[in-house]
């Protein structure tokens, strides 16, 4: 099939759909524009959920993955770090293969917006509940499932 990237999100359905107490489930399937309006796309869950986020400036992300969340050298859990640390990670090579999409997705968000993002281990039971409820006020999960990502 075709594949897509976001270009733009439609936020206004969005919104009015939250306003009125509906969470929209959205299926990462993207239109053409122009000549192509009839073409779908299909668009990487992660791509379309980060973007959605953003542009929405959501409190929070949630990408979730199948290891323990972002690891250091030594495979250690680093349960928060900062875009530039991501960055840092990425460039020293601490960071590889499938989860740089993961937290360039995740980084991405929060540049355009988004309070923090979780990457969070979708194996552990109740991993989102977890994260999104622990961390007291500043709501930077529990540290435990995942690791959480800001400016």
């Amino acid at each position: 099939g075709n594949v897509g990237e976001v270009e733009v999100v439609n936020t206004e359905l969005l919104e009015k759909l939250l306003d009125i107490g509906i969470c929209p489930v959205v299926s990462p399937i993207g239109t053409g524009m122009g000549d192509e309006k009839d073409v779908a796309y299909n668009v990487n869950a992660d791509v379309a959920a980060g973007r959605i986020a953003g542009e929405l400036r959501a409190a929070r992300a949630l990408f979730l993955t199948d290891i323990a969340g972002v690891l250091n050298k030594n495979m250690e859990l680093l349960p928060s770090l900062s875009c530039d640390e991501v960055d840092g990670l990425i460039e020293d090579e601490t960071i590889t293969g499938g989860m740089i999409p993961k937290v360039s997705y995740a980084t991405g968000a929060v540049k355009l917006g988004v309070g923090g993002a979780f990457i969070t281990d979708g194996r552990v039971p109740h991993a989102l509940l977890k994260e999104v409820l622990a961390g007291g006020a500043a709501g930077t999960g529990s540290g435990g499932g995942g690791t959480f990502v800001s400016l």
